[in-house]
């Protein structure tokens, strides 16, 4: 008997756009506008880039950083989707807050990952993280997905609060994952969102974002 093909497939690189935020493809040109929010102890220091000791020294060695990054191959890198995060409406329409990549797209078993994301700290706990997962969110299951991992290293309390209130449930803590830069090991604490659970975690945000002015 022939397996059915798979329902997934790799979305084209495209602009998502809410109230609050859009989300564009991120391109070489971006690289630069990345420095100001995002080249900062503060952003590093729950884990992103490796965690403290991954923060480039200067603003060219963050250029290059960030490249690899977001466009490089390996570490989600190839068919991966990196997206620049920016405000949308207002005074500040159109200025660069983050960035974030859907990536580790596996269409057989309708799997993919939103991850290697961060804000500037300015945008922490406003409407700017819960619309870019709901954006992506809705990007992925709409292309056929049906699970889609969101992942932290498990002693970054924020970030795994964050994720918690976006209605993702843990799957477990992958111990001894990745190292860190500065030599140590990280676990992770992996979550996800499944197609079953999408109505109700999209309401959720949705109704979280009503709250926003």
């Amino acid at each position: 008997m022939t397996a059915a093909p798979p329902a997934a497939t790799v979305p084209a690189p495209t602009e998502l756009r809410g109230r609050f935020v859009r989300l564009t493809p991120l391109t070489e040109t971006d690289l630069p506008d990345l420095v100001e929010p995002l080249a900062r102890p503060e952003v590093f220091a729950g884990g992103y880039g490796g965690g403290p000791a991954g923060l480039p020294d200067g603003r060219d060695a963050f250029v290059d950083w960030v490249r690899r990054y977001y466009l490089g191959g390996g570490d989600g890198g190839g068919d991966a989707r990196p997206f620049v995060v920016r405000i949308q409406g207002g005074i500040d329409d159109g200025t660069v807050v983050g960035a974030t990549k859907l990536a580790d797209f596996d269409v057989v078993n309708e799997s993919t990952h939103i991850g290697w994301t961060a804000y500037h700290p300015r945008v922490w706990g406003s409407a700017v993280n819960p619309e870019a997962k709901l954006l992506l969110l809705d990007h992925a299951f709409s292309h056929g997905f049906g699970r889609v991992k969101i992942q932290a290293d498990s002693a970054n309390g924020r970030s795994r609060a964050a994720i918690e209130k976006l209605g993702a449930k843990l799957d477990g803590v992958m111990r001894r994952d990745k190292r860190r830069a500065d030599g140590t090991w990280r676990s992770s604490a992996v979550y996800s969102v499944v197609i079953d659970e999408w109505p109700e975690v999209r309401a959720g945000l949705e109704a979280r974002l009503a709250t926003f002015g």
